[in-house]
């Protein structure tokens, strides 16, 4: 199983992370023992400083895909949730400014807690979707999939050319402008839009 991550994906988050917009959809992986399920605690690593959120519409896979065409991705995918791209942005930034990989700074255990999946069906239109994630019931970052600059049928289309996409397999779809640090004992709790999907605790 995949976890396909897109980085940049929206304007403002792009401007406030100093980058220039992309041209075409930034792609990077986490492994599978990133994943946190259950709403279970996130523990703060010893190795970073600066533990930040990125909250995240993420589609799950749904059939065996390779060379996808943009007006057939949506057959590939029928259920999605929220999600952390929790990011080790010390470390990010000095990988980042050496020309390194980021997966140090996003792979880690437990860097992609993930909420309730729920049928793509009954989220609405997956282009027009409201987020937003709490952290100690303050609303610290809010987007909606209309804001993407690549749509989710574009990435899926994107990254079925050098992917082949399999059952299961996750698509962190970027986060909008907000992103921030994390510290102990913050409640995230993260909305599409009035449903909470995802409330765990920093430890």
């Amino acid at each position: 199983m995949k976890i396909i991550c897109i980085g940049l994906n929206y304007r403002k988050h792009a401007i406030e992370m100093g980058r220039p917009l992309p041209t075409e959809p930034v792609v990077f992986l986490k492994p599978d023992s990133s994943i946190l399920k259950n709403n279970k605690p996130f523990f703060l690593p010893g190795f970073s400083s600066m533990i930040q959120y990125e909250t995240e519409v993420v589609i799950k896979i749904s059939k065996l895909g390779k060379g996808i065409a943009q007006k057939y991705a949506h057959r590939y995918y029928d259920e999605l949730t929220l999600g952390i791209d929790i990011t080790a942005r010390d470390i990010q930034n000095r990988n980042s400014s050496a020309g390194l990989p980021w997966e140090l700074s996003k792979g880690f255990d437990g860097a992609a807690p993930l909420g309730k999946f729920i049928p793509v069906s009954s989220a609405g239109d997956i282009n027009n979707l409201d987020f937003r994630l709490e952290i100690n019931e303050k609303t610290v970052q809010s987007g909606n999939t209309s804001d993407m600059i690549f749509s989710i049928d574009e990435i899926v289309a994107f990254v079925s050319q050098y992917f082949t996409l399999k059952t299961g397999d996750l698509i962190f779809t970027g986060t909008p402008a907000g992103v921030g640090p994390l510290k102990k004992n913050d409640n995230l709790v993260a909305y599409l839009g009035k449903d909470p999907l995802l409330d765990f605790m920093i430890k």
